[in-house]
């Protein structure tokens, strides 16, 4: 029988916590049990594995990070979003960064088309792209080339990765600045001439 108060919802929410506290990698499920005084088997009722707490967590801070950088984006295009989208993904990374790493996983193909929050990412960051022209294999490439412009930074940021010679904000304003020219002047397709 499933210990009373304890649902799949409280369970996903305290694992958001703790991967913050003690990192992703490090999230178990005997430490989610300790954390509410139980016995790992209690959790069982409401999460099938570790994995399915993983991927549980992972849908539920990618639905945290889109909410953050929708209201950001939010009547803004160009430039102005593109900035506005920047800064609400590395402030999530750098405060959240157990539920940052979470965002990071491979998540099952059958789950991302069944989740709400995974689809709005998609047509959020698509929607400020095409506002720079980008059409089809443009706009995946140029999904591509901000996320992992993104993560990097963030990643390194958070790892205390960048020297102290240079504020690590300008150089953050700077790579929003040279991603903005450079999907202002992206590379298009080539048409063969077959």
């Amino acid at each position: 029988m499933a210990r009373a108060g304890l649902s799949a919802e409280r369970l996903v929410a305290a694992a958001a916590e703790l991967a913050d506290e003690v990192g992703f990698d490090h999230l178990s499920v005997s430490a989610l049990a300790r954390r509410f005084g139980v016995k790992d088997a209690s959790l069982y009722s409401h999460i099938r594995s570790l994995q399915d707490l993983r991927t549980r967590l992972a849908l539920h801070a990618g639905g945290e990070l889109i909410d953050r950088i929708a209201a950001a984006v939010a009547g803004r295009a160009g430039k102005e979003a593109l900035t506005a989208f920047a800064g609400a993904y590395r402030e999530y990374a750098l405060e959240h960064p157990g539920r940052y790493a979470a965002t990071q996983i491979r998540v099952d193909q059958a789950l991302i088309a069944d989740s709400p929050a995974l689809r709005r990412t998609a047509e959020i960051t698509y929607g400020m792209l095409r506002a720079y022209g980008l059409t089809e294999p443009d706009l995946t490439d140029a999904v591509r080339l901000l996320r992992s412009t993104f993560h990097g930074y963030c990643v390194l940021e958070g790892a205390g990765g960048f020297g102290a010679d240079r504020d690590v904000r300008a150089s953050w304003d700077k790579a929003v600045d040279a991603l903005h020219i450079t999907l202002e002047h992206w590379p298009r397709e080539r048409k063969s001439d077959d």
